[in-house]
């Protein structure tokens, strides 16, 4: 049985993720409507993964004997000036991610729930190796400037990633 206060910060959690995949959603039609299809792609795998991570959570809630309540989702940015300043929103929110997963860990050590902190630790190895994705994006724009060709190559080299389902502990 999970308390109620983790229940209550999974279900969340589960809202938080579910924004992010709707948020990668509204990323995905900003690329796509100014011809960048790879970066479109690319966000489309996030979109796939921020709704497994949601799932995960939910599964496990489930799985402790919890309630999962959904709630409603902010509407998500749409507009963005560049390539470049769509990542670095991407970067800023997967940090602010990497933020609510802490604090989700914070509840379960504070409610000496050992299951859910063991649980965590995969979504919070998950959110460095997104946060390191989305540096590196950064830097590659950011290098690149304003060249065009150089912005198409890294457009065909996202048009590369597939959705590999996780394996969430």
């Amino acid at each position: 049985m999970i308390s109620e206060k983790m229940n209550a910060a999974f279900n969340k959690q589960i809202k938080d993720e579910m924004y992010s995949s709707n948020l990668y959603l509204s990323m995905v039609a900003y690329f796509e409507e100014i011809g960048l299809k790879g970066f479109a792609n690319w966000m489309r795998v996030q979109v796939q993964e921020e709704n497994a991570h949601a799932m995960g959570l939910f599964d496990y809630l489930i799985s402790r004997d919890g309630r999962v309540i959904i709630d409603a989702i902010d509407k998500p940015a749409f507009e963005w000036a560049c390539a470049l300043d769509c990542f670095e929103a991407v970067y800023k929110h997967e940090q602010h991610v990497t933020s609510l997963i802490n604090g989700l860990i914070d509840v379960a050590e504070a409610e000496k729930d050992r299951a859910a902190v063991s649980f965590l630790q995969w979504y919070l190895k998950e959110q460095v190796e997104e946060e390191a994705n989305c540096s590196e994006i950064c830097a590659k724009l950011k290098l690149i400037g304003d060249d065009k060709h150089a912005l198409l190559l890294i457009d065909q080299e996202l048009a590369t990633r597939t959705y590999v389902a996780p394996t969430i502990a």
